[in-house]
């Protein structure tokens, strides 16, 4: 098992022995470290996707890798059937630094959007009064928030919905960065919960609605009782510039009460980031006159709230607030967007660049059909940067945020030499 494995049988492993729902680049990877991750063959690279937000903190960062290893040394796992020594500490941390009474903790982002949905239902019922079964949840046309039989069920994306179907009903979906759509629906549909959103669209190719949006939403989710609930899987935990994409330009590193800035969610979804990238750790937060409508025996998870995943989660935030991660994805992210739209001004290959913080995307002149955005990663690959394509003609671009500002101008000249090859 310990046989070291070329690039090229690793991936016919894959092709063999896995089931072919991923399409990688072809690299194979076998460190990582800080901003870095190395190939098989011992070929260093830029880490410009992070897991997908996941390892914001950076590859096996040693703070929180002590904190999963000697929380493992002592005890894994004991299921909730028993209170352990653990959890109490994590959630009373959790709840202080993103500011709610409750967290309810789960695995995977997925599980965490699930869990929000079925909280919000049930507090539809018992607190709003809307009859069972009658309760619909708004979301956001190219929403990505999993890919569960009913997340799939509200996507626009037919790659993740053909032939998985019968779908979960319960779901309106409105056009995104559209406030009039938005009020338009909760004044005609009846039953209406809550408002599930992405502060901003990551899989749609990280799409960053108006400056006043949120603010918008969030108040026609007031006017009209409905619950706002913030999907900050990817876009949470200071990746882009603050602690939440929510807290808009506010340049505090923890809970905010400045209103102008800070569009507070009624429930909070985390992820990724949660652990660093070290474990699978996700959750939801709200105050207790929403959480208080879950009950013993109604939703749960045998590893939901483990030692290990509490230990790693407190030290991955902590990482994040002693380490200024926000204010470095501020500032790093400002000289990314300045330097590449300095390279567009005589581009005929990228149209645009786009983003917040250290979440950013490149828009490539050609259909969304095309392999052009592929090609450039493959050749990024080669130049010694990763990164992906999403939507078919859009790159993301989001390095992990330990990053120096030497590090992001290094990795500017690798994307602007790169593109320079596929230039019209």
């Amino acid at each position: 098992m310990l046989e070291k494995l070329s690039s090229k049988d690793a991936i016919a492993l894959e092709d063999k022995y896995g089931a072919h729902n991923y399409h990688p680049l072809p690299v194979v990877l076998s460190k990582g470290e800080g901003v870095f991750m190395w190939d098989a063959e011992g070929k260093r690279y830029y880490d410009f996707l992070s897991a997908y937000s996941a390892v914001n903190q950076g590859h096996c960062h040693p703070r929180i890798v002590s904190a999963m290893t000697e929380q493992a040394k002592t005890l894994t796992l004991t299921s909730r059937a028993f209170y352990n020594d653990m959890l109490g500490k994590y959630e009373k941390y959790a709840c202080e630094y993103f500011g709610f009474d409750k967290m309810l903790p789960m695995n995977t982002g997925a599980e965490a959007v699930e869990t929000a949905i079925k909280i919000c239902r049930k507090w539809a019922y018992e607190k709003k009064g809307i009859a069972e079964h009658e309760a619909k949840i708004i979301v956001f046309e190219n929403n990505f928030h999993g890919r569960t039989t009913t997340i799939i069920s509200f996507s626009n994306d037919e790659g993740a919905r053909k032939n998985f179907g019968p779908y979960t009903p319960g779901f309106v979906k409105v056009a995104y960065n559209d406030p009039k759509a938005l009020e338009e629906a909760l004044k005609t549909e009846k039953n209406v919960a809550g408002v599930l959103i992405e502060p901003i669209q990551g899989e749609a190719g990280v799409f960053r609605p108006d400056a006043d949006f949120l603010a918008k939403v969030k108040g026609l989710c007031n006017d009209h009782g409905v619950l706002f609930i913030a999907d900050e899987i990817q876009t949470g935990i200071a990746r882009t510039g603050s602690l939440l994409a929510v807290c808009g330009d506010c340049s505090c590193q923890g809970h905010c009460e400045k209103q102008d800035t800070y569009q507070r969610p009624d429930m909070l979804i985390l992820g990724k980031a949660l652990s660093g990238g070290a474990y699978p750790v996700s959750a939801v937060l709200a105050n207790n006159e929403i959480m208080e409508v879950i009950k013993p025996g109604q939703h749960g998870s045998t590893f939901g709230g483990n030692p290990v995943a509490a230990a790693v989660a407190m030290e991955a935030l902590e990482v994040v607030k002693d380490e200024n991660l926000a204010q470095n994805a501020r500032e790093l992210g400002d000289l990314f967007r300045e330097k590449m739209n300095a390279y567009i001004e005589n581009s005929n290959i990228v149209k645009l660049v786009r983003g917040k913080g250290l979440l950013n995307a490149i828009v490539i002149d050609d259909t969304e059909h095309s392999d052009t955005a592929w090609n450039i990663c493959v050749a990024l690959k080669e130049n010694g940067l990763l990164a992906k394509p999403t939507h078919g003609n859009i790159i993301r671009f989001a390095p992990p945020l330990v990053m120096t500002k030497e590090q992001l101008l290094e990795c500017v000249e690798i994307i602007t030499s790169t593109l320079k090859k596929f230039e019209k």
